[in-house]
């Protein structure tokens, strides 16, 4: 969809600190986006526009476009890179890949058939590419003849049969569109290594936004109505002034409706926050968010991208960012012929089977209560009630809820067979059958008496044999640590003073061995971590593991003391130095030592 994974998140944090502010201290209460386009909107007027958007959590990304035509490859060559970047990671002449177009022809594209199965996955909009940064339009354009209508031979506008289906399936339908980066017009942008192609791309900026992208804005606005109900910006590069932004978002001004993220540039902080391919620790407290992400690893067909994530990945990152209170838009890549590929399809249609079992405990729902994630799996909340989505089935058949109010009832969201639950000091006790009734996440729906009173949860108990095992995804995580899976593991450990965190029950105190499991890259050995509780730490010096994606286990320095039992909390820090990071953690081990 955008840059090579490294930079382009390197790119996309300096624009968020430098244009966008610090967006997680944001109140609910602002509303920037209707301010930016000289609007009053009351944070009243805000709930309402941004109320369906909010219930949905679950939403289609499609990338399609030009790309899908080489499909990964050039001249009989794999180009390196996700697909929709052939040209510029291929450095491919703009005459020779306008010269694609004539071979475009999606016979096989039925607008009714990719709304339907999206409705079959249980998503609630669609957001579509209507330019990526190709410069290819998706649809008929009169701005610029460089579109699907006027350049290939398929003669059709598909955003019209989109938009057609969508309304008569009850479907919100968005747009995606580049608005800096345009690879194929004079003075479009162009990041990582800018134009390669003088001639073809060289010009100027404003220029090109002139004649070209709010022209084509404009058509998008005015032409599909009664949507879009989402317009998707991506990639804000410097050229995009607060002056230029201006200008675009003059457009929005008279479609109140609308909602927008936070990638326009020129310092417009949108409607939405957009974390790509990572799902944060914390959510964006006080602000909308929606984290994108691929089924595979590219946006655009690749035809030799076939690393397709499992469902049980797909459809846990589903509860856990709504746990979180965000939404998840999940891409499919179509093929040159206007095909969903079937692994992406039926990926889908697995979620979506769960949905119709569970789907009361996503839609409409709000994040979880508690400050970090159960041990066992995620909670949503809605309207006096939890929902308990259980990952890892507890074999005593004994579900522990940390809150201490004086009623509650609980029963299988599945078979609404109930539950018994007993008042512990530690929260509820609940009971549960044998087995789960879903392998990936079984949902317990719990009424409460009132709003939930949550206790500050142990991340971990301490077993009959003295060890402790503490997981990536109980851990409080501070900064910009994130909970990353295939497994899980804590990533992103790039800045100081940022830690993880996990509140521990001792019943044996002791001395204990740390061991870490890991993985480090290469390319960035040489940082300390330091694992602590109470008075007493440790050192680890990680060593290269071969890849961020191998894992080993290894013993850190000295022994860890904690001295008495109850609740401890057990930290990891990193004494990090410049441009490297600490490793990637999926798990520490303490174990006791025998005297």
């Amino acid at each position: 969809m955008q840059l090579p994974s490294l930079l382009r998140n390197i790119i996309i944090a300096a624009v968020s600190l430098s244009l966008l502010g610090m967006c997680v201290q944001a109140s609910a209460q602002d509303v920037p986006s209707a301010q930016s386009t000289g609007a009053i909107e009351t944070p009243a007027h805000r709930d309402a526009r941004m109320a369906w958007w909010r219930a949905a959590r679950f939403g289609m990304f499609i990338h399609w476009g030009l790309y899908s035509v080489p499909a990964g490859v050039w001249q009989g060559k794999d180009v390196d890179g996700i697909g929709e970047w052939i040209l510029h990671n291929g450095r491919i002449p703009v005459a020779d890949y306008k010269a694609l177009a004539p071979q475009f022809n999606p016979t096989d594209f039925d607008a009714d058939a990719w709304v339907s199965l999206a409705k079959a996955a249980g998503m609630k909009y669609i957001v579509i590419t209507t330019k990526h940064h190709d410069g290819f339009a998706m649809f008929h354009s009169k701005v610029n003849p460089f579109n699907i209508y006027d350049a290939t031979p398929f003669k059709r506008d598909p955003l019209k049969e989109l938009a057609k289906a969508c309304k008569k399936q009850g479907i919100k339908l968005g747009f995606y569109y580049s608005q800096d980066q345009d690879w194929t017009a004079p003075g479009g942008a162009a990041l990582l290594g800018g134009h390669w192609d003088p001639k073809a791309q060289d010009g100027d900026f404003a220029t090109y936004l002139k004649d070209k992208a709010i022209p084509q804005m404009q058509e998008l606005l005015n032409n599909y109505k009664p949507f879009p109900a989402v317009i998707w910006f991506d990639t804000p590069t410097p050229d995009m002034t607060p002056e230029l932004a201006g200008k675009i978002l003059a457009l929005l001004k008279d479609h109140p409706q609308i909602i927008w993220n936070n990638r326009l540039g020129g310092g417009d902080r949108g409607d939405t926050e957009t974390p790509e391919q990572t799902i944060p620790a914390n959510g964006f407290p006080g602000r909308d968010w929606e984290t994108c992400m691929t089924i595979n690893d590219t946006w655009g067909f690749k035809s030799k991208d076939t690393n397709f994530k499992s469902t049980e990945t797909l459809l846990r990152n589903l509860i856990d960012i709504a746990s979180k209170g965000g939404n998840y838009l999940l891409n499919v890549g179509p093929t040159s012929k206007g095909v969903i590929p079937q692994p992406e399809a039926d990926r889908l249609l697995a979620i979506g089977a769960w949905l119709k079992v569970n789907g009361e405990a996503i839609y409409g729902t709000t994040a979880s209560p508690f400050k970090k994630q159960m041990p066992w799996g995620r909670v949503t909340q809605k309207a006096g009630k939890l929902y308990l989505a259980v990952f890892d089935w507890p074999a005593d058949g004994k579900l522990l809820l940390p809150i201490s109010n004086s009623k509650i009832s609980a029963r299988l969201l599945a078979s609404a067979a109930k539950l018994e639950a007993v008042s512990t000091p530690d929260g509820w006790q609940i009971s549960l059958p044998p087995s789960a009734p879903d392998p990936i996440a079984s949902v317990i729906e719990v009424d409460l008496d009132g709003p939930a009173l949550p206790i500050t949860p142990v991340s971990a108990t301490q077993a009959p044999d003295g060890s402790i095992k503490l997981n990536a995804d109980c851990a409080e995580l501070s900064g910009v640590l994130h909970l990353e899976n295939d497994p899980p593991n804590i990533g992103s450990w790039t800045q100081v003073g940022d830690s993880a965190v996990w509140t521990v029950k001792v019943t044996l105190p002791g001395s204990f061995k740390v061991s870490l499991n890991y993985a480090l890259d290469p390319g960035s050995n040489g940082s300390e971590a330091v694992i602590s509780s109470g008075g007493s730490s440790v050192s680890f010096d990680p060593v290269v593991t071969g890849a961020w994606s191998t894992y080993q286990d290894s013993d850190a320095h000295g022994l860890l003391n904690i001295s008495s039992p109850g609740v401890v909390q057990i930290s990891v820090a990193g004494k990090l130095k410049p441009g490297l990071g600490l490793m990637n953690l999926r798990g520490i081990t303490l174990s006791p030592t025998r005297s």
